[in-house]
């Protein structure tokens, strides 16, 4: 790939947008309007930008994936009967022996990607993100339709 095409037009803009890691999203509309046109012309930045939200959404995947894991093994838990027999793994942890609730361990995983989850929605312009693509996909669709 030549260098011209990973390069930005102008650095000073790019440099900006990078801080924010290409959202603009939750910037004033006066002010957006600079940065959505360099953003619509530099093709450096808006593969930067492109390869910023694949992140998130992976980053709320995952999380996504981790909950429905622990869900999983909530469900597991409740309806195979081999695992009531077994309600507690014993450790020794120090010279200490230390008794772990399967559930208590499904409860922390539980809530544990309940937070990570959160924590990924807020922090990047992930839901915003795909909230706009399927706004897209839906006009595109009743367009076909």
């Amino acid at each position: 790939m030549p260098n011209s095409a990973k390069a930005c037009t102008d650095p000073i803009v790019g440099a900006i947008l990078s801080g924010w890691r290409y959202d603009i999203s939750s910037i004033s509309p006066e002010m957006r309007t600079d940065y959505e046109q360099h953003l619509a012309e530099c093709r450096g930045c808006q593969r930067r930008q492109t390869k910023a939200r694949m992140l998130d959404v992976m980053l709320l995947l995952v999380t996504t994936l981790s909950i429905a894991a622990f869900l999983l093994a909530a469900v597991l838990l409740r309806r195979i009967e081999f695992f009531r027999d077994l309600p507690t793994v014993h450790m020794r942890l120090h010279q200490m022996p230390a008794t772990v609730s399967l559930w208590a361990v499904v409860i922390a995983g539980l809530a544990v990607s309940t937070v990570m989850w959160i924590l990924v929605a807020v922090a990047t312009p992930a839901p915003v993100f795909l909230g706009e693509v399927v706004v897209r996909r839906l006009k595109i669709a009743r367009r076909h339709a």
